[in-house]
């Protein structure tokens, strides 16, 4: 059922592909959007991640639902600066930017490469700066938009995994949200970070059951982890991304909103 609380905005997502079909943050956003009429441009690094995003939107998308998708490492200002042009010439300014890029590498000071290290930050956080730096000005003229960034709990605490470049670029997030928020407040432009805690999304998979035994030990200690006795889902994030994007946040501005179950809330030993 289509609510529409979106009806008649075009929401940009980098990291909106899906490598394999697989739900993750990115298609759960772009379908959460999608549902509520919004129109929705898809930006990933994979040329066949957005062709699974667009095929699943013209599968439980609504009938009437325009969408489209460019191909861009966020690293690249010129690549993405054309997507962002793209975005323009198929469906108009848009007035949400959500950035959900991000990726996990493991290993401290010790372990990792510089060039690593520089890697992490380029996706994590010189990506949302990039895509910020060519929407932004389209946000000005038109007097207003809104950002929604998709930082982590591990951007505000430590949660025992050894991948101090995620948390350092997650926590830079954080406060480049801020700083974008209240720069440009007075000029009808919102900006919100929401921090997911244990969600069970590909990335876990893929990039952190190396530091367990097993896969089936990864998820048991996630959920023990979790107030809640469970982890969430990508459903989660994509539902307060929505909220943040939507007029209903309206005073909502420069806030970091943690989905976590209250882990970040919780007393640690």
């Amino acid at each position: 059922m289509v609510l529409g609380r979106m009806a008649g905005k075009t929401i940009i997502i980098f990291g909106g592909g899906s490598q394999k079909g697989e739900m993750n943050n990115g298609l759960a956003a772009a379908l959460t959007y999608a549902q509520e009429a919004a129109d929705v441009f898809i930006v990933d690094a994979s040329e066949r991640a957005v062709a699974n995003t667009l095929q699943c939107l013209d599968s439980a998308g609504p009938a009437d639902g325009k969408w489209g998708g460019a191909v861009a490492d966020v690293s690249d200002s010129d690549a993405v600066k054309a997507a962002v042009e793209e975005c323009v010439a198929l469906l108009g300014n848009p007035h949400v930017l959500h950035n959900n890029v991000g990726i996990a590498r493991m290993g401290g000071p010790v372990e990792m490469s510089l060039e690593e290290w520089k890697f992490v930050l380029d996706i994590n956080l010189t990506g949302a700066f990039l895509s910020t730096k060519h929407v932004l000005p389209l946000f000005l003229e038109q007097g207003r938009g809104s950002i929604v960034n998709i930082a982590s709990i591990g951007g505000l605490r430590y949660l025992g995994y050894n991948y101090p470049s995620y948390s350092a670029s997650k926590g830079g997030l954080i406060q480049f949200t801020v700083n974008v928020a209240l720069e440009y407040a007075a000029q009808g432009i919102r900006a919100n970070s929401i921090a997911p805690g244990l969600m069970e999304t590909p990335m876990m998979y893929r990039q952190i059951s190396g530091s367990y035994e097993s896969v089936e030990a990864m998820v048991a200690a996630r959920n023990k982890l979790s107030p809640t006795g469970k982890m969430g889902d990508s459903f989660d994030v994509a539902r307060a991304a929505l909220f943040l994007a939507s007029d209903e946040a309206g005073y909502i501005n420069g806030v970091c909103l943690p989905v976590d179950g209250g882990l970040s809330a919780a007393v640690t030993h």
